[in-house]
């Protein structure tokens, strides 16, 4: 079940120290709030995806633009095969401990 953002951020909070990393997700936009919380767990609410950037989270946008305006209107999760395909992720580096020294946001286009 998707976690509103200040949920995930509680939970690292409360894991701080305890474990390396929380890596949220579910939205597929990477935050901007990656950090290493000060008992050494590495934290971002929301990593991003891997598809297509001209999508809307890997879907053509088009379909999704008239789901809005229509709710009754039916259509496929079709995958935006068109424009630049991306891939988020983060790089976590540890200590020899197992904590986390750093945290780093990547994307990248193909």
């Amino acid at each position: 079940m998707p976690r509103p953002t200040s949920e995930k951020i509680a939970f690292g909070y409360y894991v701080d120290g305890r474990v390396t990393a929380v890596l949220g997700t579910h939205t597929h936009v990477p935050t901007a709030d990656s950090r290493v919380l000060a008992n050494g767990t590495a934290y971002i609410s929301d990593v991003g995806m891997a598809g297509a950037r001209d999508g809307v989270i890997g879907v053509k946008y088009g379909n999704v633009i008239k789901k809005f305006l229509d709710p009754e209107a039916k259509f496929k999760n079709e995958p935006e095969e068109e424009g630049i395909l991306q891939i988020n992720g983060v790089l976590v580096e540890t200590g020899d401990n197992g904590k986390a020294v750093k945290i780093e946001n990547c994307t990248k286009k193909f």
